[in-house]
């Protein structure tokens, strides 16, 4: 009898005790990061599920992702096509979910010393302007100067870069430490979120470029319907003012 009271005491505490929710594991470039972590904090807040965000150059994080990762984002369409290559067959193309946009930029030292007022500026000899290729930014700064075409005006631009990073952390450390750089060309957010670091100058319409971030959920994230509910919590209205708020530009509706 006492043996009864008991394994049905085991089975009551067994059915009626909460499940703990899993970590969602979220992994990405360093770009999109800042609104990234605000965003899964805000998300944590409101669901009280844990969002741990991993970001940086991909090869620090890649192995990682491929064991655990829920949830992938983006700094551009070509980078996201690179993560789906990368995942091994994780995450799929049709799967994506384009976010939001952020505009081409011109980084200079505080106070603009040079008075650089538009990429037009840096077809100028004298400059010393420094880009990344690679990383989300794969050909931004020809883009840019090609978009009216005029060959000229890409040549007078190569002609001033002097350093050609892999990555916007390579180029963020290079501005820091070669003071001599007084162009960098990259996307308005890293200004945002370093406002000590440089001020920024728009690009005319005529050469700026905008391109996105992007989620996509894993194959293990697909079955997860805290990392489900996350992917809609990003794409809803409180998540858009927190990328707004980053430098992000987010739809109207």
């Amino acid at each position: 009898m006492l043996k009864s009271i008991i394994t049905g005491a085991v089975m009551l505490v067994a059915t009626t005790a909460p499940t703990l929710a899993a970590d969602i594991h979220v992994y990405g470039p360093g770009g999109p990061l800042p609104a990234m972590k605000e965003a899964a904090a805000a998300f944590e807040k409101s669901s009280g599920n844990t969002v741990i965000v991993t970001a940086g150059p991909t090869p620090q994080w890649i192995g990682k992702a491929k064991d655990n990762a829920d949830l992938i984002f983006s700094g551009s369409e070509t980078m996201m096509s690179d993560f789906v290559k990368a995942m091994d067959g994780q995450i799929k193309d049709a799967d994506v979910v384009p976010l939001y946009v952020r505009p081409s930029a011109i980084l200079v030292r505080p106070g603009n010393p040079e008075k650089i007022t538009g990429l037009a500026d840096l077809f100028k000899p004298g400059h010393k302007v420094l880009v990344v290729n690679g990383a989300g930014q794969n050909g931004l700064w020809e883009d840019m100067a090609g978009r009216t075409g005029d060959i000229e005006k890409v040549k007078a631009l190569r002609a001033n870069i002097k350093t050609f990073a892999a990555n916007s952390a390579e180029a963020k450390k290079a501005w820091t430490e070669d003071k001599s750089f007084d162009a960098w060309i990259i996307w308005n957010i890293w200004q945002v979120a370093n406002p000590k670091l440089a001020d920024v100058v728009e690009v005319e319409p005529d050469y700026r470029i905008y391109r996105d971030t992007g989620i996509v959920l894993t194959e293990r994230g697909g079955k997860n319907a805290d990392a489900k509910a996350f992917s809609q919590f990003l794409q809803g209205p409180e998540a858009k003012a927190i990328f707004a708020k980053a430098g992000w530009t987010t739809p109207s509706k």
